[in-house]
């Protein structure tokens, strides 16, 4: 019979009949231990009427329960103490381990949801969600609208430093009410291939959950928590009763059918009347393509993304293909860009080089005057510095001509 090898060392000293040697910590046992361990094994074996492998085996598994045991008995403890000192001690972080909502971490969400945190929409899922920077919720914490919501609702926990706020905070992971998620790369395709991949919305992020829920300040968060349903309850009692008032539309009084008549005519009517302005701004482009190109549109941000009253302004403009388009937004971006340089600078030219500052009267409100490329011209009545300005003057900057609206997101 092959003699076996010593067993693996248990966390907390060896089994019970195992021989004990005192070893420093990375010393090899010498042959005369091994050997003395392996008749030390034989002999108990022996006696428990077991095979040399089955004996071992059977002390792994014993080893193993004690070892789940200490740990459940320190779980406990650690409870214990939490739950005696009030929470988390100053200093101390608490792991991160998902379970049911607590009343502490739902009036926790409550509260947040309530702040004005910046919220940022997001895909999840294949729905939108709310997304917040942990930095703006641990600063919610620290201001005088949380200890007034803590005298009134006692479930709130107290928030002294950064860690006690960290803790704080903690509690919506670990309910999923709030779970930490970082943005999926689009470029590499569905599941790391390069099919499947969907169609990007600008400005807003496409994320998946991070498995390591941490705090960071500028780590990104998705809600969980949707809140109180009371209004999701009354739009849908809403629905019910105008689907039961369309059923039992027979049984309404004469007056009121007659009135939903004439407002069912009214909308057919407006109805009739956008479908005609569309029919007719096309004829004209399709004229003015081939009279005055490149073509004059009608209400040009008809059909965009835009307000109703933002869909008639301006009343026309010029046709523009998708090169002059981004050339245009490129010369919007530039010159927003310069602005901001010069704004930060502090040291750019002024408006006032290019137009003259206004005036002020004595006593009256400043009004318009000539830009300064005026004044270098003979000067027959142009008032002078400190004299009231007449009612008649204007400043000369030519109207610009109207154009496409388009609405840009930042990502």
């Amino acid at each position: 019979m092959a003699q076996p090898g010593p067993p693996p060392t248990q966390q907390g000293g060896p089994p019970p009949g195992m021989p004990q040697f005192q070893l420093q910590p990375g010393q090899q046992p010498t042959p005369e231990q091994i050997r003395a361990m392996q008749q030390q094994i034989a002999a108990e074996a022996q006696k428990a009427g077991l095979s040399i492998p089955e004996y071992i085996e059977r002390v792994k598994q014993q080893a193993m329960r004690n070892q789940q045991m200490q740990m459940q008995v320190q779980q406990q403890q650690q409870m214990q103490q939490q739950q005696q000192g009030g929470g988390e001690r100053p200093g101390q972080q608490v792991p991160i381990a998902p379970g049911p909502p607590k009343p502490e971490a739902l009036a926790m969400a409550a509260f947040l949801r309530n702040q004005d945190l910046k919220m940022r929409t997001c895909i999840f899922q294949e729905k939108r969600k709310d997304m917040f920077k942990v930095k703006r919720a641990i600063r919610a914490l620290h201001t005088p609208a949380y200890e007034k919501a803590r005298k009134k609702n006692p479930l709130l926990p107290e928030v002294k430093d950064r860690v006690s706020a960290e803790n704080a905070f903690k509690l919506l992971p670990m309910s999923l009410l709030a779970l930490r998620v970082l943005k999926i790369d689009e470029s590499a395709g569905h599941e790391g291939h390069n099919h499947g991949k969907k169609k990007r919305v600008k400005g807003v992020w496409n994320v998946k959950v991070e498995p390591q829920q941490e705090a960071g300040d500028e780590m990104y968060y998705v809600w969980l928590y949707e809140g109180s349903q009371w209004k999701n309850k009354l739009y849908a009692a809403g629905a019910l009763f105008l689907i039961l008032a369309v059923v039992f539309f027979p049984v309404w009084p004469y007056h009121l059918r007659l009135g939903v008549w004439y407002l069912s005519m009214g909308m057919l009517g407006l109805l009739g009347l956008f479908f005609g302005m569309a029919i007719v701004r096309l004829i004209l482009f399709l004229i003015t393509m081939f009279a005055a190109p490149p073509g004059l549109w009608l209400f040009p941000n008809l059909f965009e993304d835009v307000g109703f009253f933002d869909s008639f302004k301006p009343g026309w403009a010029w046709h523009e293909d998708e090169k002059a388009i981004k050339k245009r937004k490129k010369e919007e971006r530039e010159r927003k860009k310069a602005k901001r340089a010069e704004k930060a600078a502090g040291g750019g030219k002024k408006e006032g080089s290019e137009k003259t500052p206004l005036l002020e009267g004595a006593g009256g409100p400043p009004q318009n005057v000539f830009q300064q490329q005026q004044a270098t011209a003979p000067n027959t009545g142009t008032p002078q510095q400190g004299q009231p300005v007449p009612a008649g003057l204007v400043s000369n900057v030519p109207p610009r001509k109207a154009q496409i609206e388009e609405v840009e997101d930042d990502e």
